[in-house]
């Protein structure tokens, strides 16, 4: 049975609660290292062993499109998945393929602020997430 919280933000977003919707939502839930949708098929496998691959695409697209999730690219173009929507930036190891939440409000104003000031012709801008490429040095991580 799902847990409370995956089934009411099924319910608040107008979504069928169905099995296999409540599975991703419980896996994105429960990892916090911004799986990619093959790594989500392997954690569900173990409870849904022919889940194909695109249906947890599918499942995935409807979460980003109700705002749900939200999608962070890699620099080698692989799509991975963040259940934190909340204002935040990414730290990106590509060498360790390792991707952290990063929060600094100094640098939220600064953005802001500057782009207050800017205009860009015949652009509206949604949402600002800035991906810092760079390599971890601790070796915890």
């Amino acid at each position: 049975m799902a847990n409370k919280t995956v089934i009411k933000i099924l319910s608040d977003n107008n979504l069928k609660i169905t099995p296999q919707r409540t599975a991703v939502l419980e896996v994105l839930m429960g990892l916090d290292n911004h799986p990619s949708a093959e790594n989500i098929a392997e954690y569900l496998r173990m409870n849904f062993p022919h889940i194909p691959l695109a249906t947890v695409y599918k499942i995935l697209d409807v979460f980003v499109d109700k705002g749900i999730i939200k999608k962070v690219q890699t620099d080698n173009n692989q799509m991975r998945y963040d259940f934190v929507t909340e204002n935040h930036h990414h730290l990106y190891c590509p060498e360790k393929e390792l991707i952290e939440d990063y929060y600094d409000k100094e640098l939220e104003e600064l953005i802001s602020s500057h782009l207050a000031k800017k205009t860009i012709p015949n652009f509206r801008i949604k949402d600002i997430q800035l991906q810092i490429i760079g390599e971890f040095i601790n070796e915890n991580k």
